[in-house]
């Protein structure tokens, strides 16, 4: 397990394995978490546990106390605290990428954690497989979690 990649996982990650809306992408969705939680290579960041709590209960209706039995259980995901340096990263990730902010601030927690790569679907204006600041960009829907040696 120790040799497992670190994943990251972006925000609408966590939410599609919620979305009964489509079912496919759910079902993507829940077999990335379902391998990163049995390698124990997922992390977050409190941005991320934050924008699901609020995305999760006002935009899907999930009960608040769902949606807080969840954001507990990623915490165990050693949830990255945005501090000072993450926010001075992502301005570089920002300049140097075109960016926005939001996205480069999950790029800059990722790296800052130490995750080897970015679950997302947020980062469309760069390519799967893109690599930032040492991190990959994986777009969940085009990629499995065989392909990155997560799956039994």
């Amino acid at each position: 397990m120790s040799d497992a990649p670190i994943v990251f996982v972006d925000t609408n990650v966590l939410l599609c394995a919620d979305d009964a809306h489509d079912l496919p992408k759910q079902a993507r969705a829940r077999d990335w978490l379902q391998a990163l939680w049995q390698r124990r290579a997922g992390r977050v960041s409190t941005q991320v546990l934050s924008d699901y709590y609020v995305t999760a209960t006002r935009t899907f209706g999930m009960p608040l106390g769902d949606a807080r039995a969840k954001v507990r259980r990623f915490q165990l995901w050693q949830p990255w605290q945005i501090d000072h340096q993450t926010v001075e990263t992502a301005w570089g990730v920002e300049a140097r990428f075109g960016l926005n902010y939001w996205d480069a601030l999950i790029v800059a927690a990722a790296a800052q954690s130490g995750a080897t790569h970015v679950l997302t679907v947020d980062l469309q204006a760069m390519p799967h497989g893109q690599q930032i600041d040492g991190v990959t960009l994986l777009n969940p829907f085009l990629a499995t979690p065989a392909e990155l040696a997560l799956a039994d």
